[in-house]
């Protein structure tokens, strides 16, 4: 609706989004949460901290040429990357937007330099976490790992939303997000089969970013 009001109340500000591995759809539902948001009006940008295997500069603090992990990559081109960098970036996209939709790199658990992960970065800032992970077999390894990574950091999970991979078995795709639920106890906002139209797929993820929405009104960020 024109007009309407944020109120926010504590610290929700931004949402990073990880996945369980590379190539799993983070890109896919960065864009689309972004476009659903925007429908209904609210100001949020798209970040990332870090790129790695492009020139592109554009939206990132860091870009790297290697497509590798961000210590690599800024090792081989002989450069640091700053936590205060990354940081500022991130407050000044927020004091000009209702928040943030931070995209990672990677999995939960990629270092940025020797000492520090990229998810070191999400806790300082206090971010809730949503998890994409690809529906296949071995997701259920990859995602209670994750879960169990971020958990032990007191990092905040807002839940899941799992990617079908394209012609895998049916009774995995029906079982995964089940059997992940009950070990992890956390919420499970949707699966999005896999298609080739991503129009029509597009559709398919508003139930999902609605269910994003919802948790996301319980941690602060409100639309009246």
């Amino acid at each position: 609706m024109p007009g309407h009001k944020i109120i926010r109340k504590g610290r929700v500000k931004g949402i990073f989004i990880t996945g369980t591995d590379t190539g799993v759809g983070k890109t896919l539902i960065t864009g689309y949460l972004a476009k659903y948001f925007r429908g209904l009006e609210y100001n949020c940008f798209t970040q990332k901290w870090i790129k790695t295997g492009s020139s592109s500069k554009d939206g990132a603090p860091y870009s790297f040429r290697l497509p590798a992990s961000p210590h690599l990559a800024a090792e081989f081109e002989h450069r640091k990357i700053g936590l205060k960098k990354i940081i500022n970036s991130f407050k000044d996209l927020g004091s000009k937007s209702d928040f943030v939709l931070v995209e990672g790199i990677g999995g939960a658990l990629v270092p940025f330099n020797k000492r520090q992960l990229v998810i070191d970065i999400v806790k300082a800032l206090n971010l809730p976490v949503l998890i994409v992970a690809q529906n296949k077999l071995g997701a259920i390894n990859h995602t209670l790992l994750t879960i169990e990574s971020l958990k032990s950091r007191g990092i905040d999970i807002l839940g899941i939303v799992f990617n079908n991979l394209k012609g895998e078995k049916k009774f995995i795709l029906k079982d995964n997000p089940g059997i992940i639920k009950a070990f992890a106890q956390v919420t499970i906002f949707g699966c999005l089969p896999w298609a080739k139209n991503k129009a029509k797929l597009y559709e398919k993820f508003i139930p999902i970013a609605g269910a994003i929405k919802k948790s996301l009104w319980t941690r602060g960020l409100k639309k009246t």
